[in-house]
């Protein structure tokens, strides 16, 4: 099976849990139960749960962090400062900032959120001769001993990142020389064919690149720890390249997830709730719009519905359909659900024993 179809999509969502109870629209609504399932399958892919390094930026909530700890994850990636304190304040073991910057507000505060977490360990990121310096300079002041610098590879996305052939063995060399240096990061975001045996054939040909880096790495004693990938080639790296990998989207799984990556068996975890507020023939508007919804995704694809979407504004959608009621819930399947996640201050979560609970989360704050 290569990717699964309208028809395939439509079943699961038929088989959602909805809530029962009175509850007000737009709303967030999150799975246990699924998710539980998609941490399995993921941990399972990527080779053991020791391996796993999840990017919590998908849902940005304090008690999934928790909730992943109590079940074996011991590593994680983070997008901003918030992100990163969030972390550790539950307690992570690891936890690596995964966007490189030089700019001191946002450097004071990771080094203030290591600092009070003394007992973890913090990795940052660094792709170029400025943000080392920061880096350095800013670690001179600091009295943070569980911090160390990590160099961002660009294996061809070409939006962070050192290159690999180019200057990366230098700037690896110069951080190691001056200041607490770890290891690598790379992230192949840019690589999401449908067909898994081409995103093999591609990372083949990256990791053969990191290889390169890694001999003239070992051989000058530099640390060679890694970790990569995204949610399309998690999977794929080989063990003895990558320590970690770190998917994104996997704990509630997307529209566009769940049907091109059918062979991981994700679920769909979440979804933005929403009512119709209007009917008439061949249409219904939905009080669903770009603020539950994120439109970084074009029109016809920012959510998998019971019709297609013909028009989204902020605070409404309009899709074809005659099948639906004023009144009624309607699921909607992000296509990408991180950028849904923050717009919302908390999630109407299912648990386990099938209750429904409230819980806070980040929502849009850095």
């Amino acid at each position: 099976m290569t990717v699964k179809s309208h028809s395939e999509l439509a079943d699961e969502v038929s088989r959602l849990m909805l809530p029962t109870e009175t509850v007000a629209t737009p709303a967030f609504v999150i799975d246990e139960a699924a998710m539980a399932h998609n941490l399995d399958a993921t941990a399972t892919a990527a080779g053991g749960i020791d391996r796993l390094m999840p990017h919590v930026k998908t849902h940005r909530a304090p008690w999934i962090c928790i909730w992943m700890l109590g079940r074996g994850v011991t590593a994680f990636k983070a997008a901003t400062p918030l992100e990163v304190r969030m972390c550790l304040d539950a307690k992570a073991p690891r936890v690596l900032w995964a966007y490189p910057t030089a700019n001191g507000a946002n450097i004071a505060k990771v080094l203030a959120a290591a600092e009070s977490h003394p007992d973890s360990e913090v990795q940052v990121l660094f792709d170029c001769v400025e943000g080392l310096d920061a880096w350095d300079s800013a670690l001179q002041e600091a009295t943070v001993d569980n911090l160390s610098l990590v160099l961002d590879l660009d294996p061809g996305m070409g939006r962070t990142g050192a290159d690999i052939e180019g200057n990366a063995f230098d700037l690896a060399s110069d951080a190691a020389r001056r200041t607490r240096f770890s290891g690598f990061h790379i992230y192949d975001g840019h690589i999401q064919d449908i067909e898994r045996s081409v995103r093999i054939q591609k990372n083949d040909a990256i990791v053969t690149r990191v290889k390169d880096l890694f001999e003239r790495a070992k051989d000058a004693g530099l640390p060679t720890q890694l970790t990569a990938s995204g949610s399309w080639s998690f999977d794929i790296w080989p063990k003895d390249v990558a320590d970690y990998v770190s998917p994104g989207s996997f704990i509630y799984s997307s529209a566009q997830h769940t049907k091109e990556l059918p062979h991981l068996d994700w679920k769909m975890a979440a979804y933005v709730l929403s009512s119709v507020v209007s009917a008439r023939p061949g249409s219904a508007t939905l009080d669903a719009g770009s603020k539950a919804i994120s439109p970084d995704m074009r029109l016809s694809e920012r959510f998998f519905g019971p019709g297609a979407i013909t028009a989204m504004k902020e605070e409404h959608a309009v899709i074809e359909t005659d099948a639906l009621n004023v009144g009624q819930f309607v699921p909607l399947i992000p296509r990408h659900t991180c950028t849904t996640a923050y717009l919302f201050p908390e999630a109407l979560v299912r648990r386990l024993d099938g209750t429904w609970e409230t819980m806070p989360q980040l929502g849009n704050q850095r």
